[in-house]
């Protein structure tokens, strides 16, 4: 358990973020606009743990942050508040999202 909690917990939320990602598809979606969509069916979640949520869908290569008109300077897009930053699902993260490539670290029928 991470911060209370399970692992299929986590991979649940993990996966909800690709599904709706991959409804946009090629558009963005603000981390903001992602969170509140998804306090619908994780009313417990919290914000602090689905911005880590967003961290390691990134460094997995299954999200991509886009960069919005407002931080084409980098100091802007260093202070950037998470929750004005945008994301996008990428091939990767679509293929894990329909299910064609598994990963075990997403897998939520483990």
């Amino acid at each position: 358990m991470a911060n209370g909690r399970t692992s299929r917990f986590i991979k649940r939320v993990r996966n909800e973020v690709l599904v709706a990602l991959k409804m946009l598809y090629p558009a963005p979606l603000q981390a903001e606009q992602l969170f509140r969509s998804l306090l619908c069916v994780f009313p417990t979640l919290e914000w602090d743990t689905f911005r880590r949520d967003l961290s390691y869908l990134c460094e997995k290569g299954y999200i991509k942050r886009v960069i919005s008109a407002e931080e084409k300077d980098v100091t802007a897009m260093a202070l950037a508040p998470w929750r004005r930053r945008w994301f996008r699902v990428t091939s990767s993260g679509l293929e894990v999202a329909d299910h064609l490539v598994r990963d075990p670290a997403m897998d939520t029928d483990q």
